[in-house]
C-alpha cells in the first residue's frame, strides 16, 4: 500500500513509519520539516498542497497534534482555539480533504490519547481535543464515501516520553511507542471502521 504519514518525524511518527515499512508498505512522509513533503496540518491550504504533492494514496495516517498545557484558570480564548486547531480541527481537515483525493477504499488513522478517558492537571485542552476527535471518528465512519474507513489510536503515555512528561503522568503505566505503532498497522491493514484503538 502507498501510505501518507503526517507527523512522521516525531516519536510516534518514527515508530509508525518503521512498523509500516517493515510490512512492505510505501511511505510518503509529511511534517513541518525533514520529510518528503512539508506540511502544517493546522493550515487547510497546506493540507491541500500536501495531498496534491502526494498524489493518490491508499491510506492516510496522522501522528501529529499539539495542545497548550496550562491550568484551566490560566487558559484564555486563544489557548482554547489553538488547542482545538492543533489537534482537533487539523485532523478533521485531513479527513475532510483526504476523502476526495485518497483511494475509494482508503483508510484514515488519527491519534488521540489517554486523557480523553483519564484526565490530569493542566491537560484539559488535551482531554477536550481527544474527546472531540474520538466522537468525530465514530460519526465520520458512517459518512465517508465509497468504502473508505476511519479509526483512531488512543495510547497512554509512552515509555520513551517519560523523561519529559513523567511528572504530568504520575502513576500511569507507560507503554512502548512500538505498541501504538502496531495499532496503526491494525487500523490500516484491517477492515474495521469507527474504532478507538486504546493502547495501554
Amino acid at each position: 500500500m502507498r501510505i501518507l504519514l503526517a507527523g512522521a518525524t516525531g516519536t510516534l511518527g518514527k515508530a509508525v513509519h518503521e512498523a509500516l515499512r517493515a510490512r512492505g508498505h510505501e511511505i510518503v512522509t509529511a511534517s513541518r520539516k525533514g520529510s518528503d513533503i512539508s506540511v502544517d496540518i493546522t493550515e487547510p491550504e497546506s493540507i491541500r498542497a500536501m495531498y496534491e504533492k502526494a498524489g493518490r494514496v491508499d491510506a492516510v495516517a496522522n501522528a501529529a497534534g499539539w495542545v497548550p498545557w496550562k491550568p484551566l484558570t490560566e487558559l484564555g480564548p486563544d489557548d482554547v482555539l489553538a488547542g482545538l486547531r492543533g489537534k482537533a480541527f487539523s485532523q478533521v481537515e485531513l479527513v475532510r480533504q483526504g476523502a476526495a483525493s485518497a483511494a475509494e477504499d482508503a483508510s484514515f488513522t488519527l491519534v488521540t490519547g489517554v486523557l480523553s478517558r483519564d484526565p490530569v492537571l493542566t491537560g484539559s485542552m488535551a482531554s477536550l481535543a481527544n474527546g472531540a476527535i474520538e466522537a468525530f471518528v465514530r460519526a465520520a465512519a458512517i459518512e465517508l464515501p465509497h468504502r473508505q474507513r476511519i479509526n483512531v489510536v488512543s495510547p497512554t503515555v509512552f515509555t520513551e516520553s517519560m523523561p519529559a512528561y513523567g511528572e504530568i503522568f504520575v502513576g500511569f503505566q507507560p507503554v512502548p511507542v512500538a505498541a501504538a505503532a502496531r495499532a496503526y498497522v491494525r487500523s490500516i491493514e484491517g477492515r474495521q471502521t469507527g474504532r478507538v484503538y486504546v493502547v495501554e
